[in-house]
């Protein structure tokens, strides 16, 4: 049980998710415009992280082109203000995003240029027209994984890889904190994944896992700071790093261990 959601280990393939059934308006509400302003579990200030994750973008820009023989077509599932995205644009990609937040898919649009969408992968229009579908921090938070994957498969050429960046919830962080791991964040963080259950998963589908390995990752202090005070009821190594972390600038980058994160590479086969 964590935060009073229930949380459960599917016997037959490892899976851990938040029994919980999300109400109709779970993304709505959950992905509100708080999320992106109001800390907690969300983010101090999205928009004040620009740089960090357009080279976030960049740099998964250039991994993927180990994988791709050129740039293609782009779909960035949860583009938030497409800064993300916006990495793959700059090397060549021709870029296209959904993202469930009205305020967040109107900033990538107005002041990126981006073709976002506002709304979840239904928003996008049929057909199998990308060469790379792009799940950077969303696997987790989707309320219904597998009908999300098939969706994604229909938007996906033959061929065509998918990149994704999640949490390992058997990393070593992850075992040591127990409940105390900053991402038990139900309802926001609904299913948390390792790279055995994710690849077996996508296998069924039909995508062969073509690379796996550690983000190099940066956080500004602020969000870094707002993530460790909300953790910091969890445990006393929570509240003595929140102490801690309070003495940084919230406007310096600092490096995130990513011990309990991976990234893998997928292909349509």
């Amino acid at each position: 049980m964590k935060d009073g959601f229930p949380v459960r280990d599917c016997l037959g393939c490892g899976h851990r998710f938040a029994g919980y059934v999300p109400p109709a308006d779970h993304v709505e509400t959950v992905y509100a415009d708080g999320y992106f302003r109001g800390g907690g579990a969300g983010y101090p200030d999205y928009l004040a992280g620009a740089a960090l994750l357009r080279r976030h973008g960049d740099r998964y820009a250039r991994l993927v082109a180990r994988y791709a023989p050129r740039p293609g077509a782009v779909l960035d599932v949860g583009a938030a203000a497409g800064f993300i995205l916006s990495g793959f644009t700059a090397r060549g990609w021709v870029g296209e995003g959904v993202e469930p937040n009205p305020a967040m898919a109107a900033h990538a649009r107005d002041h990126l240029g981006l073709n976002v969408h506002a709304g979840t992968l239904d928003a996008v229009p049929p057909g199998p027209r990308f060469d790379l579908v792009s799940f950077v921090q969303v696997v987790a938070h989707l309320p219904d994984p597998l009908a999300a994957f098939e969706r994604a498969d229909e938007l996906t050429k033959p061929g065509g890889l998918w990149l994704v960046e999640t949490w390992d919830c058997e990393s070593l962080t992850a075992r040591f904190l127990g409940p105390g791991w900053h991402e038990y964040s139900p309802p926001s963080v609904l299913h948390w994944w390792t790279p055995k259950v994710l690849g077996a998963t996508l296998a069924r589908l039909g995508y062969r896992q073509r690379g796996v390995g550690k983000p190099q990752k940066w956080l500004g202090a602020a969000h870094a700071k707002s993530l460790l005070r909300h953790k910091a009821a969890d445990g006393p190594l929570a509240r003595v790093l929140s102490r801690g972390a309070a003495l940084i600038p919230d406007r310096v980058a600092v490096p995130y261990p990513s011990e309990d994160l991976f990234w893998a590479v997928y292909q349509k086969e």
